[in-house]
């Protein structure tokens, strides 16, 4: 029947498939936990609440604004969005829209839209409609942050 080195083999194969297997995450789950992450942003930079928005990007997360430089790290990000806040009459509105998350779980991104408006050189108050993409990572504290994002405008 079997030999004691084939009942040994079969053991240890097994053992280590077992050892292998891992869970896999709920992506659902975590498609949930970044919509929840992206929403509590968008509402925090709707009502212009600095540090709250600022607090949803990675410490070395990188912004792509259309027509501009790169705004890379939590400081010049911070100076980036302190000043479109203080800018009469800006506001700015975003949906996620689709989320992807990777089968790890610990990387997700979003296709979504906004609407931002600001005043034109004469001060007439214009309204800006963007699409773009929003990259986000599980930090070791376990809440998500953007660590890129990048839009520009839509065909009107």
């Amino acid at each position: 029947m079997f030999s004691g080195r084939m009942v040994s083999f079969t053991l240890c194969a097994c053992s280590i498939l077992v050892g292998c297997a891992t869970s896999s995450p709920d992506l659902e789950r975590v498609r949930r936990a970044v919509a929840a992450a992206d929403s509590a942003w968008a509402a925090a930079a709707a009502a212009h609440d600095l540090e709250a928005s600022v607090n949803a990007m990675a410490d070395d997360g990188i912004m792509f604004p259309p027509d501009q430089a790169p705004v890379a790290g939590r400081a010049a990000i911070k100076e980036y969005m302190a000043g479109a806040f203080a800018i009469p009459g800006f506001s700015v509105h975003w949906d996620a829209g689709e989320i992807k998350v990777a089968s790890s779980g610990d990387l997700a991104y979003s296709i979504g839209r906004s609407r931002y408006t600001v005043p034109d050189s004469k001060g007439t108050i214009r309204t800006i409609h963007a699409k773009g993409v929003t990259v986000w990572r599980r930090e070791a504290d376990g809440r998500w942050r953007c660590v890129a994002d990048i839009w520009n405008g839509t065909p009107e």
